[in-house]
């Protein structure tokens, strides 16, 4: 039997799909009040502004994609870990019409509050640190080609991914995200 979902997780699971397809100043708790079905009232209880809701969907978006990175096979070569990265990636642009939440939101960064855009941040900066970890190992197995420091690359490399599912989305193909893995690994 699955648990039932609540309102609250409704209302985050539609407020994080809004937000990257339209950005934050793109959805309203009246279009969620329409989704979830219930009053504007209702939202508010949960998430008495946008900010509020904002900064939660931020925080569980991040620790999912975090649990998933975390959850890549620790033995595989550097290779491999890039392809399933991409993979994970690649399921963020669901059907071609959506961008990485916090890659959104950077976009929009001006528009939010402090405390969300330190969570923007520190979602960039983990990835671009588990990028680097994996560059590191990708340089000293011989599999990626890694030129330079691996903390800078990876914020290259993170870059590159974030751009790719932003031409994505524009030519609805999963085609430019799949060309970011393959710049950078090693022909055997």
């Amino acid at each position: 039997m699955e648990p039932t979902t609540t309102v609250r997780d409704q209302i985050l699971d539609h407020a994080i799909t809004l937000m990257m397809l339209r950005g934050y100043n793109g959805f309203s708790y009246r279009d969620l009040s329409g989704l979830v079905g219930v009053k504007t009232s209702s939202i508010h209880y949960y998430f008495p502004s946008k900010d509020d809701l904002v900064l939660e969907a931020v925080n569980q978006y991040s620790s999912g994609i975090l649990a998933a990175l975390g959850s890549i096979d620790a033995s595989l070569r550097a290779d491999q870990k890039l392809s399933k990265y991409t993979k994970l990636f690649g399921r963020t642009l669901g059907e071609g019409d959506q961008i990485c939440l916090c890659g959104m939101l950077a976009a929009d960064i001006e528009a939010l509050p402090d405390n969300v855009r330190a969570a923007v941040q520190a979602f960039f900066k983990a990835n671009e640190s588990w990028l680097a970890k994996m560059l590191a190992q990708g340089a000293k197995e011989g599999t990626l080609n890694v030129n330079g420091k691996p903390e800078h690359v990876a914020r290259t490399l993170y870059a590159a991914y974030q751009g790719s599912v932003l031409a994505s989305r524009l030519f609805r193909t999963k085609a430019r995200l799949e060309e970011v893995e393959t710049s950078w690994k090693l022909s055997k």
